[in-house]
């Protein structure tokens, strides 16, 4: 079972403002922040995303192939988290919509301005019958 993710940032300042205003188009929000790291929780209560400041000082960066997943509620909170992130200095990699890879799939990407690839869709567990 996964307990969360940690997506790394060259700059805490700017990542909490973005991900603080693009998380929250889905109901997440910073429920601990320290000088190198804040974590992000649900309705829940529990941090499932962590952003943070590599431990090792090293500059932070993305993976060919890594993305950072979230559900939304509805096509709107996909609009939402979408626009929103645009807003705040990210960068498009797939506007909002149904795509090929299943028939009840309604999802976007962006780029957060580290270059950390984030996509997010409607949840389609009930359709897959897992």
């Amino acid at each position: 079972m996964l307990s969360a993710v940690c997506i790394g940032t060259n700059d805490i300042a700017s990542a909490s403002d973005f991900y603080n205003k693009v998380l929250g188009t889905i109901g997440m929000r910073c429920v601990f922040r320290e000088s190198h790291e804040m974590g992000y929780a649900g309705s829940d209560g529990k941090i499932t995303v962590y952003v943070v400041i590599p431990f090792n000082e090293q500059k932070a960066t993305f993976g060919n192939g890594t993305q950072f997943m979230f559900y939304a509620q509805d096509k709107e909170a996909v609009h939402a988290f979408h626009a929103m992130a645009l807003q705040c200095g990210g960068s498009n990699e797939g506007l909002p919509g149904p795509r090929d890879y299943h028939p009840d799939y309604y999802g976007a990407y962006v780029r957060d301005p580290d270059g950390n690839k984030l996509h997010v869709s409607l949840d389609i567990s009930d359709s897959l019958n897992v």
